[in-house]
Protein backbone atom coordinates (compact mmCIF):
# COMPACT_ATOMS: atom_id res chain seq x y z
CA UNK A 1 0.00 0.00 0.00
CA UNK A 2 2.30 2.57 0.69
CA UNK A 3 5.81 2.93 -1.15
CA UNK A 4 9.12 2.39 1.20
CA UNK A 5 11.70 5.22 0.93
CA UNK A 6 14.16 3.92 3.86
CA UNK A 7 16.30 1.11 3.06
CA UNK A 8 16.47 -1.98 5.08
CA UNK A 9 19.82 -1.77 5.89
CA UNK A 10 19.24 1.35 7.45
CA UNK A 11 16.77 0.81 9.82
CA UNK A 12 18.22 -2.69 10.68
CA UNK A 13 21.41 -0.40 12.01
CA UNK A 14 19.49 2.20 13.78
CA UNK A 15 17.24 0.96 16.81
CA UNK A 16 15.98 4.49 17.05
CA UNK A 17 12.05 3.67 16.47
CA UNK A 18 10.02 0.98 18.39
CA UNK A 19 11.93 2.25 21.23
CA UNK A 20 10.01 4.77 23.66
CA UNK A 21 10.70 7.15 26.65
CA UNK A 22 7.21 5.55 28.24
CA UNK A 23 4.89 3.59 28.19
CA UNK A 24 2.15 5.88 26.97
CA UNK A 25 2.92 7.68 24.64
CA UNK A 26 1.95 9.78 21.22
CA UNK A 27 4.93 7.45 19.31
CA UNK A 28 3.43 4.18 19.74
CA UNK A 29 1.57 3.29 16.79
CA UNK A 30 -2.28 3.52 16.67
CA UNK A 31 -4.16 0.28 14.66
CA UNK A 32 -6.86 0.99 12.36
CA UNK A 33 -9.64 -1.80 12.05
CA UNK A 34 -7.83 -3.37 9.30
CA UNK A 35 -4.64 -3.47 11.49
CA UNK A 36 -5.97 -5.33 14.55
CA UNK A 37 -7.61 -7.76 12.59
CA UNK A 38 -4.35 -8.93 10.83
CA UNK A 39 -2.80 -8.85 14.01
CA UNK A 40 -5.59 -11.07 15.01
CA UNK A 41 -5.26 -13.50 11.92
CA UNK A 42 -1.73 -13.65 12.38
CA UNK A 43 -1.58 -15.06 16.34
CA UNK A 44 -0.82 -11.68 17.73
CA UNK A 45 -1.65 -11.83 21.72
CA UNK A 46 -4.89 -9.41 22.17
CA UNK A 47 -2.88 -8.19 24.62
CA UNK A 48 -0.77 -6.68 22.84
CA UNK A 49 -3.49 -3.81 21.76
CA UNK A 50 -4.19 -1.14 24.31
CA UNK A 51 -7.97 -0.10 24.81
CA UNK A 52 -7.37 2.88 22.98
CA UNK A 53 -6.30 0.84 19.92
CA UNK A 54 -2.82 1.58 20.38
CA UNK A 55 0.45 -1.38 20.19
CA UNK A 56 0.74 -2.18 23.83
CA UNK A 57 4.08 -1.19 24.77
CA UNK A 58 6.70 -3.13 27.57
CA UNK A 59 9.47 -2.60 29.59
CA UNK A 60 12.54 -3.29 28.45
CA UNK A 61 15.06 -3.97 31.40
CA UNK A 62 18.31 -3.66 29.50
CA UNK A 63 17.69 -0.26 28.44
CA UNK A 64 14.89 0.80 30.55
CA UNK A 65 13.17 1.69 28.40
CA UNK A 66 9.68 0.58 26.79
CA UNK A 67 9.64 -0.88 23.02
CA UNK A 68 7.19 -2.80 20.57
CA UNK A 69 6.61 -5.97 22.23
CA UNK A 70 6.59 -7.16 17.87
CA UNK A 71 10.73 -6.07 17.69
CA UNK A 72 13.21 -8.50 18.17
CA UNK A 73 15.91 -6.70 19.94
CA UNK A 74 18.62 -9.22 18.64
CA UNK A 75 18.15 -8.68 15.42
CA UNK A 76 16.46 -5.27 15.57
CA UNK A 77 13.48 -6.94 13.07
CA UNK A 78 9.42 -6.57 13.32
CA UNK A 79 8.30 -9.67 14.19
CA UNK A 80 5.08 -8.89 12.01
CA UNK A 81 6.70 -6.85 9.28
CA UNK A 82 4.97 -8.43 6.62
CA UNK A 83 1.40 -7.13 8.06
CA UNK A 84 2.94 -4.09 10.40
CA UNK A 85 0.40 -1.29 10.87
CA UNK A 86 -0.67 1.74 8.86
CA UNK A 87 1.37 3.83 10.96
CA UNK A 88 4.31 1.77 11.23
CA UNK A 89 4.60 1.76 7.05
CA UNK A 90 4.34 5.02 6.77
CA UNK A 91 7.28 6.17 9.67
CA UNK A 92 9.28 7.96 9.84
CA UNK A 93 6.25 10.00 8.41
CA UNK A 94 3.73 10.22 9.98
CA UNK A 95 0.42 12.73 10.43
CA UNK A 96 1.00 15.27 12.69
CA UNK A 97 -1.68 17.54 14.61
CA UNK A 98 -1.43 21.17 15.35
CA UNK A 99 -4.52 23.15 16.66
CA UNK A 100 -7.02 22.50 14.17
CA UNK A 101 -4.78 21.47 11.28
CA UNK A 102 -3.26 18.15 9.83
CA UNK A 103 0.39 17.88 8.46
CA UNK A 104 2.06 15.04 6.76
CA UNK A 105 5.51 15.18 8.53
CA UNK A 106 8.93 13.80 9.19
CA UNK A 107 10.32 12.68 12.55
CA UNK A 108 13.16 14.56 13.15
CA UNK A 109 14.94 11.91 15.37
CA UNK A 110 15.17 9.58 12.30
CA UNK A 111 18.58 9.69 11.11
CA UNK A 112 17.33 9.23 7.55
CA UNK A 113 15.28 12.32 7.62
CA UNK A 114 18.35 14.08 8.50
CA UNK A 115 20.64 12.94 6.13
CA UNK A 116 18.01 13.11 3.80
CA UNK A 117 15.53 15.72 3.93
CA UNK A 118 17.27 18.23 1.47
CA UNK A 119 17.70 15.75 -1.42
CA UNK A 120 15.34 15.47 -4.61
CA UNK A 121 14.22 11.55 -3.53
CA UNK A 122 12.91 12.55 -0.30
CA UNK A 123 11.42 15.59 -1.99
CA UNK A 124 9.88 13.15 -4.37
CA UNK A 125 8.94 10.96 -2.09
CA UNK A 126 7.21 13.39 0.22
CA UNK A 127 5.31 14.31 -3.44
CA UNK A 128 4.01 10.44 -3.42
CA UNK A 129 2.92 10.49 0.11
CA UNK A 130 1.05 13.72 -0.83
CA UNK A 131 -0.78 12.13 -3.44
CA UNK A 132 -1.51 9.27 -1.95
CA UNK A 133 -3.37 11.06 1.18
CA UNK A 134 -5.41 13.05 -1.82
CA UNK A 135 -7.04 10.24 -2.56
CA UNK A 136 -10.58 10.17 -1.46
CA UNK A 137 -10.50 6.76 0.54
CA UNK A 138 -7.16 7.63 2.35
CA UNK A 139 -8.78 10.77 3.34
CA UNK A 140 -11.88 8.93 4.05
CA UNK A 141 -9.81 6.33 6.25
CA UNK A 142 -7.57 9.47 8.21
CA UNK A 143 -11.31 10.72 8.91
CA UNK A 144 -12.82 7.35 10.34
CA UNK A 145 -9.55 6.95 12.88
CA UNK A 146 -8.53 10.20 14.46
CA UNK A 147 -6.37 8.32 16.76
CA UNK A 148 -3.62 7.95 13.97
CA UNK A 149 -3.45 11.69 13.86
CA UNK A 150 -1.08 12.55 17.13
CA UNK A 151 0.39 16.13 18.68
CA UNK A 152 4.25 15.52 17.88
CA UNK A 153 7.04 17.09 19.08
CA UNK A 154 10.04 17.14 17.33
CA UNK A 155 8.78 16.61 13.69
CA UNK A 156 9.22 18.90 10.56
CA UNK A 157 5.31 19.67 9.11
CA UNK A 158 6.20 18.95 5.20
CA UNK A 159 2.76 19.48 3.61
CA UNK A 160 -0.87 20.96 4.56
CA UNK A 161 -3.24 17.74 4.69
CA UNK A 162 -7.15 18.10 4.15
CA UNK A 163 -9.41 16.42 6.75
Amino acid sequence: MIRQIVPEEFCLACQGCCRFAQPETAWSPALLEEDKQAFLKNNIPPLFISADNKIRLVYNQEQHNFVCPLLNLQDNKCKAYAFRPFECKLYPFLINRKANKVFLGADLKCPFVKENMHKPLFKEYVQYLTALFNNPDLRKTLKDNPQITQAYEEVLDLVSLEK
